[in-house]
């Protein structure tokens, strides 16, 4: 149901189809800036085999070199702008407040929450999870491509217990700069953010010499604390951080069908007397400040054989080492550190090392009218949770070993380019070994499987309209933190580690259409659009166990949850030579089965509409962006979070010619009414009025 409470969003959201057709008036028959504005036309890759977005039967949204470098970004929630079905959670503004929430599932306060997200950079498997802080430490810098799928049916490829769906990055590659005819470009870029003063600089050398592509690249930012719309300081949001990525490509083969990649990547982001409660919320002030030091690294090992003499054969092995590092020191309050609970203030460390080593292959089993391939893996992983301390071990932050060998398939076979059928199955088999702390207290190793299977197709009725649907069912094994936290007794019961948890189970529905249509109002425009319903059902939800003053010890988690989400997401485009639009709509819906209320993590009902324009001559293009989002009222609070809308301004400047040929400038106006708001999955205020620039310049022989 549309929004009643907020006009305008109720207003852009019906008139949508109107303004995107406004906008569209004939001009002259020229080719489109290759559908840079047009989300539906681009290729998706980690759905499984390349496809474009509109005809993939799944909710999915790719951000680009392009909408990246518009965006600016500096948190996960400058990344997810637009994207209907996900945005951030957490704080609005600290660089390591912010988690993912995708249809719901996902916040920062819940430990093990983002559990039910499967992230990944260059296809190796990345997470973290610590108190009141988030969970993604990378910078986007590195990054020029981001795919978001949403919904359980991501579990195939990415691991069962993908409730929520998955997140892929993907880092810059030499080939990206390097002209054609040319060997070697060197690329300076510097920024700036007005709100908090942030500089940022950042060169990339990329080179091409004979068979083999490397890039390197290095980017520095730094900014002091930032103000709400109000001119409230946001306080813990300065920050200083570098990166790097080396990155190497190698083409072997007598048909040049073989590749060797191997990428490095590294953020080391220094806060010093930042809020231990990086989430933000009233907790900012209990906890005082500390020193807090992150390095996140990320390397992977990548070798592809296309077999190009045979189609039963296109093999990909790769080897990945991720490693989230977060060190904690010179607490405020550090007088107050002790075993218990007050060891949140001690000096401390922690971490999470991934080693995963995934063997795919694609086999080309097409025959007649059938388009069939065959995607067949085997992924092995072993997760590392360290968590130490001045005064020992962590109990409610556990160490310990999660390993799991998963299994899948997936088949993606086409009738006549009419009829789509996407079968998918996975088997995941974990184990999971406490380390020292908890296996005092009893905890031993714990053996489990999960099983993914899913169903999708999509039908073509004719070139303008497709139909499409998808069933999946995942299960999710508790990990460590679920199985071995543990808490002492104070004012209320002790809380035990929980060896009999049962594993989370999602059902999951979509039905969906699509839209598109190309010379519509003039030669070369095109205009797409994608609407998706779903329906997910989670039983076994895990949470933490609620206990009363003077009551008995209780397990820290138990499955005492059951949950119903539901929703529907729009995504729309319009593109031509002079003039582009789009639309993200989002509405989710929950219940939580034991209180009939709505879950905590469900965002407010939000439209994104971007209107712009281009100026092929000049190689300019601007638009603005307005940002509607509904009040709603959730569990985890007594009043509705308000509505709000925000609006941006953006330009473009890239000439392609002359002495200036080379030179990218983004400029941008974020929250350009400097409106005071709070989203409801935030525990502070939005960022005020920010203007962004951004210059970069190539030089390439």
């Amino acid at each position: 149901m549309l929004p009643r409470r907020i006009p305008a969003l109720r207003g852009q959201l019906l008139l949508s189809t109107f303004a995107i057709a406004l906008i569209a008036a004939p001009v002259a028959a020229q080719e489109t800036d290759d559908g840079v504005f047009q989300m539906l036309g681009r290729i998706i890759f980690g759905a499984g085999t390349a496809k474009v977005a509109i005809d993939t039967p799944q909710a999915v949204t790719v951000k680009e070199q392009a909408d990246l470098d518009r965006a600016q970004p500096n948190t996960i929630g400058d990344v997810l702008k637009g994207v209907p079905g996900a945005q951030a959670t957490g704080s609005s503004a600290r660089p390591l407040g912010q988690a993912f929430n995708i249809r719901g599932i996902g916040n920062t306060e819940q430990t093990a929450s983002e559990a039910r997200i499967a992230v990944t950079v260059d296809g190796a498997p990345k997470f973290f999870e610590q108190y009141r802080l988030g969970s993604f430490f990378g910078d986007f810098e590195l990054f020029k491509r981001v795919e978001v799928l949403r919904g359980p049916a991501s579990s195939t490829l990415y691991g069962a217990g993908a409730i929520g769906g998955a997140i892929a990055f993907t880092t810059k590659d030499a080939a990206d700069f390097i002209e054609e005819g040319k060997t070697t470009t060197l690329r300076f870029k510097t920024g700036y953010n007005s709100n908090g003063d942030a500089k940022k600089l950042g060169v990339i050398f990329a080179t091409r010499q004979g068979n083999a592509e490397y890039l390197g690249s290095l980017n520095y930012s730094s900014g002091g604390e930032i103000k709400d719309g109000s001119g409230n300081v946001l306080p813990g949001t300065a920050h200083e951080s570098m990166s790097g990525l080396l990155k190497g490509k190698w083409t072997l083969g007598q048909d040049d069908d073989q590749s060797l990649t191997l990428s490095l990547s590294r953020t080391d982001t220094d806060l010093d007397d930042a809020l231990v409660a990086q989430t933000g919320g009233a907790a900012a002030a209990f906890f005082g400040t500390a020193d807090i030091h992150s390095i996140d690294d990320t390397v992977s090992l990548t070798w592809n054989n296309a077999y190009s003499a045979n189609p039963l054969l296109d093999l990909t092995v790769q080897l990945s080492y991720t490693d989230t590092n977060v060190d904690k020191s010179n607490f405020s309050l550090g007088a107050a550190c002790a075993p218990g609970r007050n060891q949140v203030l001690c000096d401390g460390e922690f971490g999470y090392a991934t080693t995963t080593l995934k063997v795919e292959n694609t086999a080309d089993l097409s025959t007649g009218a059938w388009t069939n391939y065959l995607t067949t893996g085997v992924q092995f992983s072993s997760q590392e949770r360290s968590a130490t301390s001045s005064v020992g071990p962590y109990l409610f932050h556990p160490e310990g070993t999660d390993r799991k060998v998963g299994l899948y398939a997936q088949g993606e076979f086409t009738y006549q380019e009419r009829l789509t059928l996407i079968p998918g199955i996975r088997i995941d088999f974990g184990d999971v070994t406490p380390g020292a702390g908890a296996r005092a207290l009893g905890a031993d190793n714990i053996s489990d499987t999960a099983f993914s299977p899913k169903l999708a197709l999509m039908y073509k009725l004719n070139d303008n309209f497709s139909l499409f649907g998808s069933i999946a069912h995942t299960e999710r094994l508790p990990n460590l933190d679920e199985r071995y936290s543990s808490e002492g007794a104070t004012t209320l019961p002790e809380r035990l580690i929980s060896p009999d948890l049962k594993k989370e189970e999602a059902d999951s529905i979509e039905l969906g259409f699509t839209v598109q249509k190309d010379d519509l109002l003039s030669e070369g425009d095109s205009l797409q659009l994608k609407v998706t319903a779903f329906h997910n059902d989670v039983t076994n939800m895990i949470a933490v166990t609620p206990r009363e003053v003077g009551g008995p010890a209780v397990p820290y988690f138990s499955n005492i949850a059951e949950a119903e989400l539901w929703g529907a997401e729009l995504e729309a485009g319009y593109d031509s030579e002079f003039w582009f639009a789009s639309l993200a709509y989002s509405q989710v819906r929950s219940k939580d089965g034991s209180t009939g209320l709505t879950l905590a993590d469900t965002p407010a009902e939000n439209v994104a509409l971007t209107v712009g324009a281009k100026l092929p001559a000049q190689h300019v293009s601007f638009g603005w962006t307005g940002y509607y989002y509904d009040d709603i009222t959730t569990s985890s609070t007594t009043t509705s979070a308000p509505h709000y809308d925000t609006h941006d301004l953006f330009v473009k400047w890239s000439p392609e010619e002359g002495a200036l040929k080379g030179l990218d400038v983004d400029f941008a106006v974020e929250n350009m009414f400097d409106k005071t708001y709070r989203n409801n999955l935030a525990l502070d205020n939005g960022v005020g009025r920010n203007y962004k620039l951004s210059v970069a310049k190539s030089v390439t022989w």
